[in-house]
């Protein structure tokens, strides 16, 4: 029964969280200054548009969007198209529908962000665990230069990336993701091209995450070889080989969390390194929505965003409650 509450009370909280995400998500984006539907038709006016031209069209795109509703009405669209997927269509790209866009973009920020966090979280994480465990000369290597890395903000390497290897080497692309008269197709001959404007962002991200995670998985490696079980376990004779699995177990737990707010928070993440790449994935749209005021763009990749980042910390906090035992047996105290 323990067990049983302690679930309820994470999906009830995470749920409220949700709620409460979702309404601001819906009001941030109309605090931008501006207004889109403006900026919409003067574009259109600067083809000699008539003013009688461009008033009518003013009131049809409002009609269209739903700005002329109630600010309530207006949300309730919102959560109608959100719940079947549909966001509305794009105010800059318009008539593009937002789903189109989100998939065109989607695909580039799985494979520059998914192998990068994974990697870098399986090798930082054995770094820092054999530096905590072998300590010494190696210890301090792997430290320092872990830190340094997990110090560096993600634009800084990339700039410093696309200067030395693109601009000056010329061993790398100096941007975007696939060279010009080229389409996205399922073909060799895209995928090769494509991998060669993939890896210079790939290694700033790897980079930066494998010395994030190293520097925690040792922190939380030495805080465990210095605690009282273990000392009590050694004093009992109980083998290294065996006293280093329950070590690093016990240490993995925070590291797991912090894999899934990684993969959680991809997007955000990857805006900046996708701007330097000039990159075209979510973070690169998300950042030219909120330059033009594009709302329904804004909404649904922040939307994503939110749900991405609610949904790992939940799995987390689930998994948590089957793995851990002092949680198990916190709540079985509760009963």
């Amino acid at each position: 029964m323990g067990l049983k509450r302690y679930l309820a009370n994470k999906t009830l909280w995470y749920l409220g969280a949700l709620a409460v995400a979702v309404v601001l998500n819906f009001l941030l984006p109309r605090l931008i200054p501006g207004n889109p539907v403006d900026v919409l038709v003067s574009k259109l006016g600067q083809g000699g548009m008539s003013s009688e031209a461009q008033k009518q069209t003013y009131e049809a795109f409002l009609r269209e969007f739903g700005l002329d509703k109630s600010l309530w009405d207006q949300f309730v669209l919102y959560i109608t198209g959100a719940l079947h997927g549909n966001f509305g269509a794009s105010f800059s790209f318009y008539p593009t529908p937002v789903s189109s866009l989100i998939e065109q973009s989607v695909p580039y920020t799985l494979a520059l962000q998914l192998p990068a966090i994974i990697l870098g979280w399986i090798i930082g994480n054995v770094l820092g665990a054999v530096a905590a465990y072998k300590g010494g000369s190696w210890d301090k290597s792997v430290f320092t230069t872990s830190l340094v890395f997990s110090s560096i903000p993600y634009y800084c390497l990339s700039i410093v990336l696309l200067f030395v290897f693109a601009v000056t080497l010329g061993w790398f692309p100096v941007g975007g993701a696939y060279s010009l008269g080229m389409s996205p197709e399922w073909s060799w001959d895209f995928f090769s091209d494509a991998l060669t404007y993939w890896w210079l962002p790939f290694i700033s991200l790897l980079l930066i995450n494998i010395g994030g995670q190293a520097v925690g998985m040792r922190s939380m490696a030495i805080y465990e070889l210095g605690s009282d079980y273990v000392n009590y376990s050694r004093s009992l004779g109980i083998g290294d080989g065996k006293m280093t699995r329950y070590i690093f177990n016990n240490a993995m737990l925070p590291q797991i969390t912090g894999l899934a707010l990684s993969i959680g928070t991809m997007v955000g993440g990857a805006l900046i390194t996708e701007l330097v790449f000039n990159y075209p994935g979510m973070g690169s749209l998300l950042f030219g929505a909120i330059s033009s005021s594009d709302y329904p763009v804004v909404q649904a990749v922040t939307l994503i965003i939110t749900v991405a980042v609610l949904v790992a910390n939940y799995l987390v906090e689930i998994l948590y409650g089957f793995i851990d035992p002092r949680i198990r047996a916190a709540k079985s105290g509760e009963k």
